[in-house]
């Protein structure tokens, strides 16, 4: 079985969460699946939210992609990228007196991950096929046009699927999928809910408690697979 490598990279990155005041918006501390397949829909030139219509379901990039299988390594220590606030004027449709709204955004610092895509449909090649010819429809970015995404080092790899028992889990990772052993001391543990998919009836997020972590697996609910030494997860 393969899989789809590639370095994904940038300066900033925003990765909008919805429930926020009107004056801070915060980020999501890692690049998300929806996120991940809004690039994918950026290269395959699919349309996205504003090219919707009233009898569609999903945005076409997610109506396409959304059987995807991902997997993402942050390569950060403890998986941690650094964050900081920014402050700038946004004059367009302000309510405000003046004219003139003052916006807070939380911004990742150089985030850096390590993407797996499983070649297993028509779309997973199509968007190899691209990556590899270093095409791009449109342009992509990390959350918001501000901030580009740069994507290197695009290879194909064998995956092999493995017991990871006694062992690390290199990816995120769905935490109701995996027994870790207590005992066992581990020196970090990284956990946020993010988003997986969208609601058809809505558009809004569907969620999962993921983690990232130097902790042991004892037990495993879902397949892990090995890949250059390393075990990941596809969801």
């Amino acid at each position: 079985m393969q899989a789809l490598k590639f370095r994904l990279k940038g300066k900033h990155a925003f990765f909008k969460i919805p429930a926020v005041n009107s004056y801070y918006y915060f980020t999501y501390a890692q690049i998300h699946k929806v996120a991940l397949l809004g690039i994918f829909g950026a290269i395959l030139g699919y349309d996205g939210y504003q090219q919707m219509q009233k009898e569609d379901r999903f945005p076409e990039f997610y109506e396409r992609l959304q059987a995807l299988k991902v997997s993402v390594i942050p390569c950060v220590k403890n998986g941690i990228f650094l964050k900081k606030v920014q402050t700038f004027n946004n004059s367009i449709g302000s309510l405000e007196q003046g004219g003139n709204l003052i916006v807070q955004e939380q911004w990742l610092e150089k985030p850096e991950w390590l993407i797996y895509v499983l070649l297993d449909c028509e779309e997973s090649e199509k968007l190899a096929e691209m990556l590899e010819k270093k095409q791009s429809i449109y342009i992509p970015y990390l959350g918001k046009n501000d901030h580009s995404a740069d994507i290197l080092e695009v290879e194909r790899v064998e995956v092999e699927t493995t017991d990871p028992a006694g062992q690390r889990i290199d990816s995120l990772f769905p935490e109701e999928s995996f027994l870790m052993d207590e005992l066992e001391a581990y020196s970090f543990k990284y956990r946020e809910t993010l988003p997986v998919g969208l609601k058809e009836e809505t558009n809004h997020y569907e969620y999962r408690k993921f983690a990232f972590s130097d902790e042991i697996v004892e037990e495993a609910k879902q397949t892990v697979f090995q890949v250059q030494g390393k075990n990941i997860i596809f969801y």
